[in-house]
């Protein structure tokens, strides 16, 4: 399993796209395998501010229902709604397409992780 470079992660298994002062949100394929069929999301409304490490939203799957954790505190700018209506996106291109929320933020303040560094934290887990 590989890790675009270019994104950061969380030992939460999600992943930042930072780009200026705005930064795409989603999870990781790793977290998608464990998850199974993704079947709900619960993501924020457009507005809503975030504290690095509290939860923002959740995912239920047929196995499980998670909570979802802002890696770095910001605001959020905007839903990828149409993921929301239809799920099999998610898992199709996650790294992409399967943006979960984008947010505006002032500063890196998140635990955020290199993808050589979470494929450690894998390997550990496994």
């Amino acid at each position: 399993m590989s890790f675009p470079k270019e994104l950061k992660y969380t030992r939460e298994h999600e992943w930042v796209r930072l780009e200026n002062s705005t930064a795409a949100i989603g999870i990781t394929s790793y977290a998608l395998e464990q998850l199974g069929d993704v079947v709900h999301l619960d993501l924020p409304k457009v507005g809503e501010s975030f504290k690095a490490g509290s939860t923002f939203g959740s995912i239920e799957s047929t196995k499980t229902v998670s909570d979802l954790y802002m890696p770095i505190t910001g605001k959020v700018t905007e839903v990828n709604t149409a993921l929301v209506k239809k799920l099999e996106g998610l898992s199709d291109d996650p790294y992409v397409a399967g943006w979960l929320i984008k947010i505006s933020f002032a500063s890196n303040d998140g635990e955020l992780m290199a993808a050589a560094d979470y494929q450690k934290l894998i390997a550990e887990e496994e």
